[in-house]
């Protein structure tokens, strides 16, 4: 039987160390002083976050945001492309994800799945507060935070969101203004603006914060370059920032970054596709626990305490994406050794260019 990670922060004994329960090979607790820790690049990054064995489901651990509020370390991703009809029958799926314990849903703007997400809560027949929701402000609608987030809390039928992201860094002009743009797929018919900056349009999400109709906010493909520009002006600091995350994007420095500034980490793209699923040191791993490639990344990246978006329509995968096997330390540093620095979701064009930005801009 696979078991379920458990990590806690230790409240007594040896300082700063950490707990790691139900080690495949041991009855015992594993403890690791965080000096130990650090020498497993792996895991030095955001044990902090993580509450004391306070679980969701029996296998879904509880993050802490610097807000005090918690967030359920696994949720799943509602992104389904830009096909209408696609984009209703995310119903169905997250419908069967809350069946099967599921309570993170993360969706956006520019998803076009916000409504498809509250239908599902609301056939679900679960109180709102159970469920933890995110969405996020479109790159064209950074002039629009109040009317873009009021526009998404009625898509879903909401009073309030549990996270509002900043998608991305960069404010993008579309051909209609605030409508979606005429080829949502074509990324040379997205021009950058040079204003308003993502520190004026912090600024707002702070109101939107203090309105309550957000109870904390975050950002989207922020790196160390860009959340460095953002704290010289906010007041308060974002409490997460979700970035293209897997094994052959580890992102050590920025991980650590953001664990210096108490901003919890939410990887999308968790799994690197299949050219991280296909990575015959990965699928090793998975022979040896049992499990699935899927399976072996997901709890590579709890284990380094990051929360993860994964999307899957089937009922099956999402059942086994929520009951992961505890990696050991020294197949966490395996998994980490993969790094690469290769991005397989958001990656420069032809012309150099990420949505109107240059890698440079990004700070990537």
């Amino acid at each position: 039987m696979v078991k379920a990670i458990k990590l806690s922060a230790l409240s007594g004994g040896r300082k700063n160390a950490i707990r790691t329960s139900g080690h495949e090979n041991s009855d015992m607790d594993v403890r690791y002083t965080v000096p130990e820790i650090r020498t497993l690049s792996c895991l030095a990054t955001t044990f902090s976050f993580i509450e004391t064995v306070t679980m969701t489901t029996p296998f879904v651990p509880l993050l802490k945001l610097n807000t005090g509020a918690s967030i359920p370390a696994i949720g799943l991703g509602c992104f389904t492309g830009h096909d209408d009809e696609k984009r209703r029958k995310v119903k169905d799926w997250a419908l069967t994800a809350l069946k099967a314990g599921y309570r993170h849903l993360d969706t956006a703007w520019m998803y076009g799945t916000e409504k498809a997400v509250g239908d599902a809560i609301r056939e679900f027949d679960i109180p709102r507060d159970e469920v933890f929701v995110t969405t996020k402000l479109p790159w064209h609608h950074p002039g629009y935070v109040h009317e873009s987030i009021d526009e998404s809390l009625n898509s879903a039928g909401f009073d309030y969101y549990d996270l509002y992201l900043v998608h991305f860094p960069q404010a993008c002009e579309y051909p209609e203004g605030r409508g979606r743009p005429l080829d949502p797929d074509d990324p040379y018919a997205i021009k950058a603006l040079d204003s308003p900056t993502f520190n004026d349009t912090w600024a707002d999400m702070e109101k939107v914060l203090a309105s309550g109709k957000a109870r904390a906010i975050g950002v989207s493909n922020f790196s160390i370059k860009t959340l460095e520009q953002l704290l010289k002006t906010a007041n308060v600091v974002p409490a997460v920032n979700q970035i293209e995350l897997h094994p052959y994007l580890a992102q050590n420095d920025l991980l650590e970054y953001c664990k210096e500034k108490d901003i919890l980490v939410t990887a999308y793209t968790p799994t690197g596709y299949e050219i991280v699923r296909n990575d015959p040191i990965v699928n090793q791993l998975a022979s040896k626990y049992n499990v699935t490639a899927t399976q072996i990344i997901l709890a590579w990246h709890v284990g380094r305490g990051c929360a993860v978006v994964p999307k899957s329509e089937n009922e099956g995968r999402q059942k086994e994406n929520i009951n992961l096997p505890t990696l050991s330390a020294e197949d966490m540093v395996i998994i980490s050794s993969l790094d690469r620095n290769q991005r397989v979701c958001n990656f420069p064009n032809e012309l150099g260019k990420i949505y109107g930005w240059t890698p440079e801009q990004f700070g990537w």
